[in-house]
């Protein structure tokens, strides 16, 4: 299904989300998680909680502040409120990740692109679908990470949604650090462009 390499370990998981759904799961402490651009051009919206303590949960501010920078590449290291090691980006073969481009809700779409979208499905109502699975609820909702989303910071210092720079395939592996509960939105807007107008599945693999 994708022209990723190879996993090693036995694989434990192995879904394919579809297109503007949420999904959740346990990734254990040493396993490697794969997401994979299935047809190109998704975004994929991404949160983690420690699985014994998920008043630990990840943190965008700690994470940027401890590796200097706003985008994710392979050696990244997703930190926790804590500071601690949640995961780190082992592989990917796409440039870089967003951290800073948050996720759509019915209001910012009213807000950004018109009252016409406020019924539209959007990335915090999947968020907050996936966390109730675990007792969450909407205080729990933090800054989330953005895979294959191309959101550069312009000279002026606005944040530009561009095309993405993904392709059919295109993957980033994930090493949990501690035990973790992943929530993900496959993100639904179709009023940028940064699933191409058209959102598509992804795959979601783990490995132990």
């Amino acid at each position: 299904m994708s022209s990723s390499p190879d996993l090693a370990g036995a694989i434990v998981l192995d879904e394919v989300v579809p297109a503007r759904a949420p999904w959740t799961a346990v990734v254990r402490k040493g396993q490697t998680l794969r997401i994979v651009d299935l047809e190109g051009n998704q975004a994929v919206d991404f949160l983690m909680y420690a699985l014994e303590d998920d008043a630990e949960r990840y943190s965008a501010q700690d994470t940027i502040a401890a590796q200097g920078n706003i985008f994710l590449r392979t050696g990244s290291v997703l930190r926790s409120n804590e500071g601690r090691p949640m995961a780190t980006l082992t592989g990917t073969s796409v440039a870089y990740h967003d951290t800073i481009g948050g996720a759509c809700s019915c209001e910012s779409n009213t807000l950004r692109y018109g009252h016409h979208t406020k019924a539209q499905h959007a990335c915090v109502e999947n968020f907050l679908q996936g966390n109730a699975r675990y007792g969450r609820g909407k205080r729990d909702m933090v800054s989330n990470v953005n895979w294959f989303m191309n959101v550069p910071v312009e000279a002026d210092g606005t944040l530009g949604i561009v095309d993405g720079i993904s392709a059919p395939g295109l993957y980033v592996d994930l090493r949990a650090e501690m035990d973790l509960t992943v929530v993900v939105s496959n993100c639904p807007q179709i009023n940028n462009p940064c699933n191409g107008f058209n959102p598509t599945p992804v795959r979601m693999i783990v490995a132990a």
